[in-house]
This record gives C-alpha cells, structure tokens and sequence, in this order.
C-alpha cells in the first residue's frame, strides 16, 4: 500500500502518556478557561524533557555535550531511511548484522522500527535497544541520525548507557519514541522539530516524513 504523506512518526500525548520510570509525567493542566469568564482558553504543561517523541541533545549523557540551542536544525531535516528490524534483536540489542545487505552508504538519517505499537498504555519496559557495534556500523556508512521507536538506545536497566556513549565518540545524534507502525520500510525525507528549549539536554518533537526527494532547502 502506497503511504499518504505526510506521514505522521510522532506519539500522540494523551493525558497520562507513560514516561520513563522516575521521569516527571506528561499533565497539562487548566489555566485561563472561558466558561469561567476568561477571554481565552490556556493550559500548564508539565512533562520531561524526554516525553513521548523526543531528542536528546548531547547534554544528556555527555557532561561536555552541546545542548539543545546549539544543535543545527539540519541534523533534523533531511534523507532518511526507515528499515524494519522486527525479530532481529539478540539479548534485547539490534546486532550490527542487519546492515549486511544494506549498501556501504545510507543516507545521514536511519530510522529503527523494532515493533513498537502506535500507543503505549504502560512504559514498554521489555523494549529493544542498540547495540552499540550497531551504532559503529551505521556511522561509518555516514548516518548522523539514528531514530528509534523505543524509548531509549539503551536497555531500560543500562547503567553504562554503552549505546549512547557509542553515539558521543562517533557523533551520532539520537531520536527516540518514534511511531513507525504504519511505515513501510524505505527511503523518505525527515521533518523532526524539537522544541526550541535553550540550554536543554532534549525536548519533545513532531516528527514526518515526506517523500524521497522533497526538497527541504
């Protein structure tokens, strides 16, 4: 079946969206409400910075890391692939076999569809991670990107976060939470704006994907 564009990767965030375990919940919560005679309507949003679709800055697990401002967009825009590695995992990690029929060169963005669902009603703590030869393989085929439908990189209980410290020595930046359910597998063009949160270590973003080829410049 042919996609209509846009395709919409990002998660819906409902009232009670899981976050990761200890992370502050997604709430918005009433402001201004015309029913009770204000001119307009207004809400209080209150979530982490890591909530649903989400980017991390280097911040996030490299103390030296940029932050968020200091990111270009361009690393967010651009050709993508999507490849669908449902079933590949070994212990819980994408293996870097799954690049062995993939050309040499993929485009600067890669997206991962482990088999996450569209909507999570608890946290998927059962979720696949990368490995982190996984991470290598894909830089020195020139990903700058790597997207994911899980919640993270790395396993739920990882102390060492091997996959994120992979991703600062090669300089790969990192897109987690995607919906990619309803995506085939192939070549698009991404549109992900994180909110323009300065100093940030990540925030929230709206992910698309356009057809291969649109222009974006």
């Amino acid at each position: 079946m042919t996609p209509s564009f846009p395709l919409d990767i990002s998660r819906t965030l409902t009232p009670g969206h899981p976050n990761w375990p200890g992370d502050a919940p997604f709430v918005v919560e009433p402001g201004l409400r015309m029913a009770g005679g204000d001119t307009v309507n207004t809400g209080i949003l209150r979530t982490s910075t890591h909530t649903g679709t989400h980017v991390d800055a280097p911040w996030h697990y490299d103390a030296a890391g940029a932050r968020l401002h200091e990111l270009p967009l361009d690393v967010w825009i651009g050709p993508c692939r999507v490849i669908d590695v449902r079933g590949a995992a070994e212990d819980g990690l994408v293996p870097a076999h799954v690049l062995d029929d993939l050309p040499d060169v993929l485009p600067p963005r890669l997206l991962l569809h482990t088999g996450q669902p569209a909507h999570w009603m608890t946290f998927p703590g059962d979720f696949v991670a990368l490995s982190p030869a996984l991470v290598v393989g894909l830089a020195r085929r020139g990903v700058r990107l790597i997207g994911t439908d899980s919640p993270s990189v790395d396993p739920l209980e990882s102390k060492t976060l091997d996959a994120h410290a992979v991703c600062r020595e090669t300089g790969t930046f990192i897109l987690e939470g995607l919906n990619l359910s309803a995506v085939p597998g192939g070549d698009y063009t991404l549109v992900c704006l994180p909110l323009p949160l300065h100093g940030a270590d990540g925030a929230p973003a709206r992910a698309i994907l356009l057809p291969a080829g649109t222009a974006t410049t």
